[in-house]
């Protein structure tokens, strides 16, 4: 175990840190938030201002109502959160598989950060960016009734 210890390097406590706040960060805010029933707009809870291209064009942003769907999720409604912006319920996953993906490597005696460094980010990016053009496409069409 101490040679475990000695092998990791500082940023492997940064790293776990960071993965077990995630949900409880997400899991706050979505108690914390009050989901919109727009389906968008919850951030403004949060402080920020109301997104642009909804005010100026009724056109949703890429990330337009993922808050609104975490917090749908959080709240125990999954269907509404799927049907308010799938992208939300890809968020909070992430935020839930982080942890258990930390304390699996750290039970195991890897760094965290050298686990982290060999991930392959273009693929991940890829996929995320993939899901996030989807959900967004989904969003502009449920924005402009072209689906129920």
């Amino acid at each position: 175990m101490e040679s475990a210890r000695r092998r990791r390097s500082i940023e492997h406590g940064l790293v776990l840190a960071g993965a077990l706040a995630l949900p409880l960060a997400a899991f706050a805010l979505g108690a914390f938030l009050t989901p919109d029933p727009r389906g968008f707009g919850t951030h403004e809870h949060l402080g920020f201002r109301p997104c642009l291209s909804m005010r100026l064009w009724s056109f949703p942003c890429p990330g337009c109502g993922v808050t609104t769907s975490v917090a749908l999720a959080v709240h125990g409604h999954v269907l509404a959160a799927l049907r308010t912006q799938p992208f939300g319920l890809v968020v909070l996953a992430l935020a839930l598989c982080a942890p258990i993906w930390a304390l699996a490597g750290h039970a195991r005696g890897r760094d965290l950060a050298s686990e982290l460094a060999l991930v392959d980010r273009r693929r991940w990016t890829r996929t995320l960016v993939t899901l996030a053009l989807l959900a967004w496409v989904y969003k502009i069409a449920l924005v402009r009734g072209w689906i129920g």
